[in-house]
């Protein structure tokens, strides 16, 4: 089971340049709002995309998506850490969480 992380800790990762966010949510709102400097990888591209986007497998991974009810960064984080990746956690309150704190989001495609 992926270990969770805070608000406050993503927060402090941000600040610090050391965690690299991965929404988990579809494109379509990834698009709309997403959390500053966040790469988009839905669990169906996981396979396909993940040594791409993430080449360094010991990098500390933060995977997200709308609130504790969502499933999908539970089930991208699953496929990273069957893939090798090693410090993969889960921000499970998620975007709606970050939001409701006033903090700040980016809009636009992926990358």
């Amino acid at each position: 089971m992926t270990d969770t992380i805070d608000r406050d800790a993503v927060r402090a990762g941000l600040a610090a340049g050391d965690l690299v966010l991965v929404d988990a949510l579809p494109e379509t709102y990834y698009t709309t709002r997403h959390l500053p400097g966040a790469i988009n990888l839905v669990a169906d591209d996981v396979p396909a995309k993940a040594a791409d986007l993430l080449p360094d497998k010991a990098a500390a991974i933060v995977t997200y998506c709308s609130n504790p009810a969502c499933a999908n960064s539970g089930q991208v984080a699953a496929q990273l850490e069957r893939l090798g990746y090693t410090n993969v956690r889960k921000y499970a309150a998620g975007i709606e969480d970050w939001v409701e704190h006033g903090l700040p989001t980016e809009s636009g495609q992926p990358a």
